[in-house]
């Protein structure tokens, strides 16, 4: 039987500049998607870009490689990534005129 985690990296907050996300332990885990729901957004021409990254220690970071592309949009946005070490996290980018997005992120687990 698989196993199967979930966990909050961000509630409910707002970001206008560029941030990481809380890291997260999943070297047990196979597989994992970062949900990003974006519930407002505020500004001129706002985008956000999140960014996969791994580290082997949970200080040191790497990109992983994977981008979930521009988000414009509010409503449910996710990133998907195997193939990883032991943490995780997304490095995100906030572009655009007193851009400001309001967001819950979370991670999926499977192994």
């Amino acid at each position: 039987m698989k196993q199967f985690y979930a966990s909050h990296l961000e509630v409910k907050k707002y970001f206008s500049e560029d941030f990481e996300t809380h890291p997260y332990e999943a070297g047990w885990a196979d597989e994992a998607i970062f949900f990003i729901m974006v519930e407002e957004i505020k500004g001129e021409s706002p985008v956000l870009e999140a960014r996969v990254q791994i580290s082997h220690d949970g200080i040191h970071w790497a990109d992983e490689g994977t981008v979930s592309g521009p988000i414009t949009a509010a409503g449910l946005h996710f990133v998907r990534v195997s193939h990883f070490g032991n943490w995780l996290r997304l490095a995100c980018s906030v572009r655009g005129e007193d851009a400001s997005f309001k967001l819950n992120i979370q991670i999926a687990c499977k192994g």
